[in-house]
């Protein structure tokens, strides 16, 4: 097998069991890489199989996640068992099912490692907060600061465990959550657990995680789109492959950058349903050229993440995005 269809079929595997219509084989990969001009194609599935093998969580990657989480010494305190007998576990998302869905996958975690069921816990006062990932934080500080004011008992301890948080987020949803604390004028201690904390800082930009391009290149409709920003760029500086090192290379990581940028604007151009917010690298209400991350799930995509990755229509996307 030649290194081009080596590429295709690993870049499969990798993302085999992404809940799509569309079927992640060969034949998908091929179809939308092929959407790249020729010269950078090879080179991207080859980055891209570097990064997708530590950034997609597989549903096999997602349950060993809520076995630490069961086990969770830091938490539990060497005591499982009694520890989540006294757990409420909220399920509070007003839209999509992913809560309901990881906590379904918890429970039968919790059952085997504890022999407890999440119906039989619930006889204390600590809830627990569970999905798949903190990226800005809005939907999870909407649903725990509805929570809190409205419905949360004068005491508790909330536990809040994702996968991923990126830094950022976690940051501004934690003012949040306490601001909603102390108007709620509530006693709610707040606990965090995540499996990977994915940097992405404002004043960390040299040493991000997420997709920061060293600058906006050559191409024309890039350099009109950062211009119709209004506002000055932060620019990455230096080499230097982020904290958790997703990326192979810095030659990697900048290729990734710039292609992914530069087709984001076109996509951009080509897809009539994108609104303002989802920029190029990703959606955010911020006035950047995207959020930039490459986390996913077997569930989904998140918008967060580069357009080139889940846009369609006419656009061809590897992770097809399932919306709420």
């Amino acid at each position: 097998m030649d290194e081009w269809n080596r590429l295709l079929q690993d870049i499969a595997t990798i993302i085999e069991d992404y809940q799509s219509e569309a079927v992640p084989t060969a034949a998908h990969v091929e179809r939308w890489i092929n959407q790249f001009i020729p010269a950078v194609r090879q080179p991207i599935l080859a980055e891209l199989e570097h990064v997708l093998a530590k950034t997609y969580f597989s549903k096999s990657r997602v349950k060993r996640f809520m076995k630490t989480i069961t086990g969770f010494a830091a938490w539990t305190g060497g005591d499982p068992a009694t520890f989540w007998r006294q757990m409420h576990f909220l399920d509070i998302q007003p839209r999509g099912n992913s809560q309901t869905e990881f906590l379904s996958l918890f429970n039968r975690k919790l059952e085997k490692e504890t022999g407890l069921s999440i119906d039989d816990c619930g006889r204390g006062n600590k809830f627990l907060y569970l999905d798949d990932g903190l990226f800005s934080g809005g939907r999870l500080g909407f649903d725990l600061e509805k929570w809190i004011l409205e419905t949360a008992p004068e005491n508790a301890e909330l536990y809040i465990a994702t996968i991923a948080s990126h830094t950022q987020g976690r940051y501004f949803t934690g003012k949040l959550l306490d601001q909603a604390n102390t108007k709620s004028e509530k006693n709610i201690s707040i606990r965090w657990g995540s499996l990977v904390s994915i940097e992405d800082g404002l004043f960390k930009v040299d040493a991000s995680d997420v997709l920061r391009p060293t600058g906006p290149g050559t191409n024309p409709a890039v350099a009109a789109y950062v211009a119709s920003l209004d506002k000055e760029q932060k620019w990455r500086n230096g080499a230097g492959l982020g904290p958790q090192r997703f990326f192979s290379s810095s030659q990697g990581r900048h290729l990734l950058e710039q292609e992914f940028l530069k087709m984001g604007v076109a996509v951009r151009a080509m897809c009539p349903y994108l609104n303002d917010y989802q920029r190029p690298l990703g959606n955010t209400r911020m006035k950047t050229i995207g959020f930039g991350t490459m986390f996913a799930t077997y569930r989904n995509c998140p918008n967060n993440a580069p357009l080139v990755l889940w846009a369609g229509n006419p656009w061809y996307p590897l992770l097809p995005r399932v919306t709420n």
